[in-house]
C-alpha cells in the first residue's frame, strides 16, 4: 500500500515530507512484532498511526484497544492492565481479565505511556521481555502475544534522568521510533485541513462552508497551534457555527485564537504568571525602550557636536543622517515642527554658514504615541503587509491586529 493509499484510508491530509516519513515508517514497521514508540505534541493525532500499524499487520482480524495510561488511577492500573483475582483487594468480588489477556494477539495501544507508575513499569517490562505476567492477587505466571505500541508528548530521557521513568523499559519501548510533526511543522498542510474540517462540518450541520481572506489565510498558517489538529478542528466547528458570514476575516478568526496559549518573543517573567495581552503589550514597550535608549545616545552626540561648534550645527556628511532620522522619529507627519520641552533648537546650515533650515523639535514620552508611531511606520515600510510589519516590531500578529483597531490605524 503506498503512502497516499494510507493517507486516503485513514483520512490523513497533508504532503509535508516530515509526515510522509512517519508514515512510511508506520508502514515499514507494521508486517513485524517490534514495539513502537510515537512521540509527537498532543493533537497531532497519534492513535491514527497506532491503528495503520495495525491494520497493516498479520494482526489485523485480531483485538485493537487503546488504553489512555494517565486516565487510569495508581490504585487500579495494575488491574485494568493485567487482571485480578477475586478478593486481591477491597470490592474485587469477582475475577477479571486484564486488557494483556483481553487482547492476545491482537494490538494494546498505551496512550501517555510516560504516566505509568513505577511498579506498572516493572510489570510491563516483563510483558514485553518475556510475554507472561500475572493477575493481581495470584501467583500462577499466564503467557500472552500483544503487540504494543505505546505514545507520548513527554520528554523521555528528562523522566528517566528524574527517576521517573525506567530506562530499560524506555529502550524496550523504543525499538521503533515514529515522530509525528506538529501542525507550525507543516505549514502548507494547515489551510488544506482547515477546508477538509470547513467542508465537513458544513454537511454535518447542512450549511454553506466557510472560507477564508487572504489575511485570514495567512494568519492560519503562521498561528503555533500549541493544540494542534484537535485544536484546529475545534476552532474551525466553532466558527462554521458561530458565524453567519461565510468570509472568515483575519479580524474574526484572532478572536477564536486563545490568547492564553500564544506564544511570545520576549523573555518569560520568572515566578509569575501573565496573559498572553499583557505580554504582547510588553513586547511593545521592550522595543520602544531599546528605541528611546538608541535615541538617547545618538542625542548626547549631537549635543556634543553643538557644545563642540557653539550654539550653531554645521550639517554634513557626518551628521546628516543623524539629524534626519532624529528630525523624522520625533516628528509626526501631522505635525512638521514642534518644540522641544527644554525648547532646544537647532540651527542646520550650509557650508557657508546660510541657515537652511529651521527645525523646533519636541520629544514625545507618552508610550501610547509611541506605540501608535511605531505600528504606522512599520506598517508604511512594508506597504501595509501586516505579517511583514509584525515581524518589524518584533511581535505577534495577533497582537498587531489587536492594536491596529484599538488605535484605529488606517491601512
Amino acid at each position: 500500500m503506498t503512502i497516499q493509499e494510507i493517507k486516503n484510508r485513514f483520512g490523513i491530509i497533508g504532503t509535508s515530507p516530515l509526515l510522509d516519513r512517519a508514515i512510511d515508517i508506520a508502514r515499514q514497521v507494521a508486517g513485524t512484532n517490534l514495539t513502537v514508540l510515537i512521540t509527537g505534541e498532543s493533537g497531532v493525532g497519534k492513535e491514527i498511526f497506532s491503528k495503520i500499524i495495525h491494520q497493516l499487520s498479520s494482526r489485523k482480524h485480531g483485538s485493537f484497544i487503546a488504553v489512555n495510561c494517565g486516565a487510569i488511577p495508581e490504585g487500579t492500573i495494575d488491574s485494568e492492565l493485567f487482571g485480578h483475582e477475586k478478593g486481591a483487594f477491597t470490592g474485587a468480588h469477582d475475577a477479571r481479565k486484564g486488557y494483556f489477556e483481553v487482547v492476545n494477539g491482537g494490538t494494546i495501544f498505551l496512550d501517555e505511556v510516560a504516566d505509568l507508575p513505577l511498579q506498572t513499569q516493572v510489570r510491563l517490562l516483563r510483558v514485553l521481555e518475556t510475554g507472561e505476567f500475572m493477575r493481581v492477587g495470584s501467583s500462577k505466571v499466564q503467557k500472552t502475544d500483544v503487540r504494543v505500541v505505546a505514545a507520548t508528548n513527554l520528554n523521555m530521557l528528562d523522566l528517566i534522568s528524574r527517576g521517573k521513568f525506567r530506562e530499560d523499559l524506555y529502550y524496550r519501548l523504543n525499538t521503533v521510533p515514529i515522530h509525528i510533526p506538529s501542525l507550525r511543522d507543516r505549514k502548507d498542510d494547515v489551510e488544506k485541513i482547515f477546508r477538509k474540517f470547513a467542508q465537513d462540518f458544513a454537511e454535518k450541520y447542512r450549511i454553506p462552508p466557510i472560507r477564508l481572506t487572504e489575511s485570514a489565510r495567512e494568519l492560519l498558517q503562521n498561528y503555533r497551534w500549541p493544540g494542534n489538529i484537535r485544536q484546529l478542528k475545534n476552532i474551525t466547528e466553532q466558527i462554521s457555527i458561530l458565524e453567519k458570514d461565510r468570509d472568515i476575516s483575519a479580524e474574526i478568526l484572532v478572536t477564536y485564537l486563545p490568547a492564553e496559549l500564544e506564544g511570545t518573543q520576549v523573555p518569560a517573567l520568572l515566578g509569575a504568571t501573565a496573559s498572553s495581552d499583557s505580554i504582547s503589550d510588553r513586547e511593545l514597550i521592550y522595543k520602544f525602550l531599546y528605541d528611546m535608549k538608541r535615541d538617547m545616545v545618538d542625542l548626547k552626540k549631537l549635543v556634543m557636536a553643538i557644545m563642540q561648534s557653539g550654539d550653531t550645527l554645521h550639517v554634513n556628511e557626518q551628521n546628516a543622517p543623524l539629524i534626519q532620522r532624529l528630525y523624522e522619529d520625533y516628528s509626526p507627519p501631522s505635525q512638521p515642527s514642534h518644540s522641544l520641552s527644554d525648547n532646544l533648537i537647532l540651527h542646520a546650515t550650509s557650508g557657508h554658514d546660510q541657515p537652511v533650515s529651521h527645525a523646533e523639535i519636541e520629544e514625545s514620552l507618552s508610550l501610547e504615541d509611541r506605540e501608535k508611531e511605531l505600528i504606522e511606520k512599520a506598517l508604511a515600510k512594508h506597504r501595509g503587509k501586516r505579517k511583514s510589519a509584525a515581524g518589524e516590531l518584533g511581535i505577534s500578529e495577533r497582537t498587531l491586529y489587536r492594536k491596529i483597531k484599538e488605535y484605529n490605524i488606517k491601512n
